[in-house]
């Protein structure tokens, strides 16, 4: 039986050790209890790294701790002091986490870090490869393990690997600046599927996949390695019910019952008939804008003093990573702005602030929660902030106001929230003002919207979304493209052309059996190719042709003495051995004068873009330009060549990374059929890359083996995954089927 694997940089447990004895006790956070589901159902196993480091074990400890491990269908990666302060607090906290959030002046690229991230991910490989078997659904989580779903997928192809990211995807801009870009990028499309908390996250990742790799994308499919995966948004709910009935349980207390917290709570808003409470609750991190958030409220008292002695703002900040010395001066600076603020403003009967810097238990966030009539959430950026849903989740009479920046991820699917930006010191202090006045009409109004949702997309519902798409990937190649080339099929191919008595082969070049290059001249063929071709070339009964869109002249330097078919521009020209060439067609160039001039403005509003003039087409290119802009600039080009050419009876041809005008009456199909009339061959095999290919896999026969070089939809029965893949196919009719 198939089983499911989560893989998370921690487990979901807190294990403790005190004189030998264990305690294990489970984690309450939001991803334990979203992938409790997953993680229950069936065959399932959790892997991540203990809490506890190698340095804290001796050996009898180890096993005792991993046998623990085992009875909660968990299984521990082993992690050293050193690989938590380079891999952990060093590259994904000091490297990635910043810069995902667009501090980059915080941002440490240092190699040491780096060196550490891989070998870590390369444990968590290990460990993942030694409990997995083929056919087994893998969710790796969050940032800290960016390699590990190409690691994974190197060894174990027929996993089905989801990956998730937590925090944002930061921009193309400030993606790239990362020396390790490229690797991370592979790391992370070794998943069938990836998911982010919004569609801006998704966009941003979709861009730098296009721009630093440049990988087609169509909508959010990426094809890869032979493979086709799906980047979709997911954003992640809370635990609706355990919210809701947590804080209709607590409005059912009795005085007696209630904390010392809600007492203190309830004496400030019985000071005053109209004495509120604003609640602003984070991790004490630069993300979060907790200094902004300070500036802000002093900014509101200063010019609605209206609000003195009756609005008290009450900031619970987590502590986090406390030994970062950029999280020390974050620390240093909340607590001046705090004391100045409060000796600022504060009477004898009041003090603005309330400043708690700890952790509270889960009955001590309710008491806020339901007692704050406004929270004020204003991160600069965040991945989420499930701390906004869970303040609407415990509003059981409807009533409250969220006040949220638009920068977290969670904005995007609470837009009844008054929304702002945490920069704009007037915006923050005018919409508190309002949140404060706001009728209670208007506030449930906004908070039953609010509450529909969240309670329909729960955490529960993000896992069960994202699972049944994951497991939708799986058919997602059988739709697209057409059989992969295995060992079985090659059999096949091989034996079918050791017996046939005629043998005819179709060779597209660029991309086929050359990589494409910035500039067309520079995919001369090598020794290696020459060597091959000019084997193929000398089996008997066996006509090779080579069928390209290059120009004649080019051709005729590279291939002219060597005795293959050459059919080039498309199937303008024909060379048949060592004759001369003839014309397949007979075609205009007056056409040409007019419509270069159309193409050379779009050469000079693209950068990277450049013109190939052949006898009897043109061809722009756009590899070396931005894909975005290229991409825009080539449906414009289009557009325009499309309501000019109907004069001259041409054709815009979309290639690979190029567009080219030509004749109507030119394709490499109906040059194909032309070689294909002259003799009865009982063996024909095409392979190409592009769409002009397309044409030629038409029009040749049924029973002809068409191979599409490159996973894409097409109309060959079989494709291989690149020009390596190509080259090897062809050595093996000459040395029959490869074990």
């Amino acid at each position: 039986m198939n089983k499911t694997i989560i893989v998370s940089n921690r487990l979901p447990l807190q294990i403790t050790i005190n004189d030998n004895n264990l305690a294990i006790t489970p984690s309450v956070g939001g991803l334990a209890t979203g992938m409790k589901s997953v993680h229950e159902g069936g065959e399932s196993l959790w892997i991540g790294w203990s809490g506890l480091t190698e340095e804290d074990l001796d050996n009898d400890l180890v096993e005792k701790v991993n046998n623990a491990i085992a009875r909660e269908d968990c299984a521990a990666v082993s992690l050293t002091q050193k690989d938590l302060d380079n891999f952990y607090y060093g590259f994904s906290n000091n490297t990635l986490w910043p810069m995902f959030h667009y501090f980059m002046e915080y941002t440490a690229f240092e190699g040491e870090y780096w060196e550490s991230y891989k070998e870590v991910n390369r444990k968590f490989a290990d460990t993942v490869l030694q409990h997995t078997d083929d056919g087994d659904t893998i969710w790796v989580h969050d940032y800290q393990l960016l390699l590990l779903p190409g690691l994974i997928k190197k060894e174990r192809p027929n996993t089905s690997i989801g990956f998730f990211l937590h925090i944002p995807f930061p921009s193309y801009e400030v993606f790239r600046t990362l020396p390790w870009r490229e690797e991370l990028l592979n790391g992370m499309l070794g998943a069938d599927l990836l998911g982010f908390h919004t569609y801006d996250y998704e966009r941003h990742f979709l861009s730098s996949v296009r721009r630093i790799l440049r990988l087609d994308t169509h909508f959010n499919e990426i094809s890869y390695q032979g493979r086709t995966l799906r980047v979709d948004s997911f954003p992640m709910g809370i635990d609706y019910d355990k919210f809701r009935n947590a804080a209709i349980a607590h409005n059912k207390q009795t005085p007696e019952q209630k904390s010392d917290l809600q007492k203190r709570l309830d004496a400030h808003l019985q000071s005053a008939p109209d004495a509120k409470m604003i609640l602003s609750i984070d991790r004490l991190d630069y993300t979060k804008g907790i200094p902004n958030r300070l500036r802000a409220f002093e900014y509101f008292l200063d010019n609605y003093p209206q609000f003195k002695e009756k609005v008290r703002f009450i900031l619970l900040a987590v502590p986090s990573r406390s030994n970062v010395p950029q999280y020390q001066l974050l620390k240093k600076e909340t607590d001046e702005l705090v004391g100045r603020i409060n000796g600022k403003f504060a009477t004898v009967n009041w003090t603005p602030i309330w400043y708690f810097y700890r952790s509270m238990p889960f009955e001590n966030l309710i008491d806020l929660y339901t007692s704050c009539e406004v929270a004020l959430i204003t991160p600069v950026r965040d991945g989420m902030n499930l701390v906004a849903k869970e303040y609407i989740a415990t509003r059981t009479d409807k009533d409250g106001v969220l006040v949220l920046s638009e920068m977290a991820g969670a904005a995007k699917e609470m837009n009844e929230a008054l929304l702002i930006n945490p920069n704009n010191f007037e915006q923050v202090a005018g919409t508190l003002k309002k949140a404060l006045e706001m009728p209670e009409e208007e506030q449930k109004e906004r908070n039953i919207f609010l509450q529909q949702r969240l309670e329909r997309y729960s955490v529960e519902k993000w896992a069960g979304e994202f699972m049944k798409a994951l497991k939708a990937t799986k058919t997602l190649h059988h739709v697209i493209v057409s059989k992969k080339i295995t060992p079985e099929i090659e059999k096949q191919l091989f034996n079918s052309y050791q017996k046939a008595g005629k043998r005819l082969i179709f060779l597209d070049y660029d991309g086929t059996l050359v990589n494409f290059t910035n500039k067309p001249k520079d995919a001369k063929p090598d020794s290696e190719l020459y060597t091959l071709l000019d084997n193929l070339n000398r089996q008997e009964n066996t006509e090779l042709v080579i069928i390209s869109g290059r120009d004649r002249e080019t051709f005729d330097e590279w291939f002219g003495d060597q005795g293959y078919t050459l059919i080039v521009e498309h199937g303008v020209w024909l060379k048949v051995g060592n004759r001369e060439w003839q014309a397949l067609e007979k075609l205009k160039r007056d056409w040409m004068i007019n419509l270069r001039p159309i193409i050379e403005t779009f050469v000079d509003r693209t950068p990277g873009t450049f013109i190939e003039e052949k006898n009897f087409s043109l061809a722009w290119h756009f590899r070396k330009a931005d894909p975005e802009l290229a991409q825009n600039r080539a449906t414009e080009l289009k557009t325009v060549l499309t309501s000019l050419i109907s004069n001259y009876e041409l054709s815009v041809l979309e290639g690979n990374k190029v567009i080219e005008i030509k004749s109507s009456n030119v394709n490499k199909g109906r040059a194909a059929s032309r070689v294909l009339a002259e003799k009865d061959y009982d063996f024909i095999f095409a392979i190409g890359d592009d769409w002009t290919d397309e044409y030629m896999f038409k029009e040749l026969p049924e029973e002809a083996f068409t191979v599409k070089v490159g996973l894409k939809k097409t109309s060959a029965r079989y494709y291989v995954e690149n020009t390596e893949s190509v080259r090897e196919l062809l050595k093996g009719f000459l040395n029959g089927v490869r074990e």
